[in-house]
């Protein structure tokens, strides 16, 4: 007969026993995916391509990362870099700044990616981080922390904007969604480093870490060739051909060479007015905004940046560093997930689904903190529920709401506008971000955890219906059908 404690070991121990499940089951079919794909060794150098920029995609999450263990450093007299411990409205500051920086990022990179090409903006993404985390692992005054920190954001903003827009012009049509794709996974890998390493070691090496990654990615930037797509919009086809050639792309370049072509390299204005006056771009602007503003309405980026309060209101005794790492490595596994699912399910199924799961883990969450605020007998019983439905919320919507609308931008909008597309469409998510994870902080103490979950479950619920509605099916289409589709 199994006593109370063992049943309550059971009950904790099934998130891990599912990650630990899902992961090898992911391991068992990328064996299975690579095992198809290493036969074709022409596509070798869109590997080593890709794989460059996914380690700028570590670079990301590591400094997305950044606060969960350098904030507490920042607090505590014996660790901290500065001559006093920072107050809570400067640890804040610390942690919000880096969105300004990063809302002014995506305007450079669409400037500089189709003035001087995807390459030059790469590199230069690189060295503006590469400067800000040299001077955070060199501050000894608040004031370069927050200029670093805005330095970061900014750096990091581009690098994330046009890894993506460079491998959706780089990657063949069969395998571009898997490579889009992995870029999530890159990112949360970065994150997960920092929980690791961070609260283990001092503040200036957590900083240097993330200058050492950089520098790698420097080097591997020096040496990709230019987006093909790039070189036909400023007249170069020889070398855009003898690039796709190299790329294993042969079959593809009278459609690379009919797009770009039909696109043309076109001043900022123009680029920006074809947002909005052309319908495939309209189309694409209207689902990516409505798609990263539910995305933020849903709270995910506000229960990351509060989980652990969120830890402790469920019922969890684990330390706050633990369930940072229980965060990342959840993300990890449905990063490394999902791009097993993009070309085989398709894009709008697995959006749908996972974000209807998660919008169920939100309901459940909701009412378990109702029953717990109002102190009803079962709240004690239903523990585990909370956490295994959190870890599960993480876990779907890591697959889908929170990583396909970058496919998305990845290929649906035309080649010329697809840097000032996506970087309009990531500011607002941002700005929206960040006004949903300072809300959250008012909206606990005076609506209670119940209500904000479920306003939250009800953001995630018009996710769902507008994925079925309006999100249109990828998979399988070059980016010339994807243009036709989405102009009928």
């Amino acid at each position: 007969m199994i006593n109370q404690s063992d049943s309550l070991l059971v009950f904790v121990y099934q998130p891990y026993l599912l990650l630990l499940t899902l992961f090898l089951l992911a391991l068992r079919a990328y064996e299975k995916e690579f095992r198809f794909v290493s036969m074709d060794t022409r596509l070798k150098k869109q590997y080593w391509a890709c794989g460059c920029l996914y380690l700028g995609q570590m670079v990301t999450g590591y400094g997305l990362g950044w606060t969960a263990p350098v904030l507490p450093k920042l607090g505590d007299i014996n660790e901290t870099p500065l001559d006093d411990v920072i107050s809570e409205q400067q640890a804040a500051l610390v942690a919000s700044i880096f969105f300004i920086g990063s809302t002014i990022g995506p305007y450079v990179s669409a400037y500089l990616s189709n003035l001087k090409g995807r390459k030059p903006c790469l590199f230069a993404s690189g060295v503006i981080t590469l400067v800000g985390f040299i001077m955070l692992a060199l501050s000894k005054s608040l004031a370069m922390i927050y200029s670093a920190r805005v330095v970061s954001g900014l750096g990091g903003s581009v690098m994330f904007i046009i890894n993506l827009v460079y491998i959706g012009e780089v990657a063949s049509t069969n395998i571009r969604g898997i490579l889009l794709t992995l870029t999530g996974f890159f990112s949360t890998l970065g994150m997960l480093v920092i929980y690791v390493v961070g609260p283990f070691v001092q503040y200036s090496v957590v900083n240097w870490i993330a200058t050492a990654l950089t520098v790698g990615y420097l080097l591997g930037v020096y040496f990709i060739p230019e987006s093909p797509v790039f070189q036909v919009m400023t007249g170069k086809i020889k070398e855009a051909s003898e690039n796709l050639i190299s790329l294993g792309r042969e079959k593809e370049i009278d459609t690379v060479v009919a797009i770009a072509n039909q696109e043309g390299t076109k001043s900022e204005l123009a680029q920006f007015t074809e947002i909005f006056t052309i319908k495939s771009n309209r189309k694409t602007i209207f689902i990516l905004l409505v798609l990263n503003i539910l995305q933020q309405l849903s709270g995910f980026y506000a229960i990351i940046l509060f989980v652990t309060a969120i830890f402790d209101m469920s019922g969890s005794n684990l330390e706050s560093h633990i369930s940072t790492i229980i965060v990342g490595v959840v993300q990890m596994v449905a990063a490394l997930i999902t791009p097993l699912f993009v070309e085989n399910i398709g894009r709008k199924p697995l959006l749908t689904y996972s974000t209807a799961i998660s919008t169920l883990c939100l309901g459940v969450l909701g009412t378990y903190f109702y029953l717990y605020d109002t102190s009803h007998p079962v709240a004690d019983k239903l523990q585990w529920l909370s956490l295994t439905a959190l870890i599960i919320y993480f876990l779907s919507f890591s697959v889908g709401l929170a990583i396909i609308p970058n496919a998305f931008a990845g290929e649906m909008f035309t080649s010329n506008v697809r840097s000032m597309g996506t970087s309009i469409s990531l500011t607002v998510s941002w700005l929206v971000g960040f006004g949903v994870s300072t809300a959250f902080g008012y909206m606990i103490p005076a609506w209670g955890a119940a209500v904000t979950f479920w306003i939250y479950t009800g953001a995630c619920a018009l996710a769902v219906l507008f994925s079925v509605v309006y999100v249109p099916e990828t998979k399988g289409k070059t980016l010339l059908e994807i243009q036709e589709m989405l102009s009928k």
